[in-house]
């Protein structure tokens, strides 16, 4: 997972878990990771995939997701 990259980043975690799910279903195995600083709020929840797979995942993101 060390050359893995963001791909989604927003603070608000249903977005983030929205965004997992969709990419767990096309088989991307995608992680979040919580870079939220408790005490304060501040941060965001941000998504990793594979580099292989970061073009398919950002083209899913941008065109298939929405929070309309």
């Amino acid at each position: 997972m060390h050359d893995w990259q963001s791909v989604f980043k927003d603070d608000r975690e249903y977005r983030a878990l929205i965004v997992k799910d969709v990419l767990e279903d096309l088989d991307m195995h995608p992680v979040i990771v919580n870079k939220k600083v408790s005490a304060y709020g501040f941060g965001n929840f941000e998504i990793f995939v594979a580099p292989d797979q970061v073009i398919r995942a950002i083209k899913v993101i941008k065109e298939e997701i929405k929070f309309e």
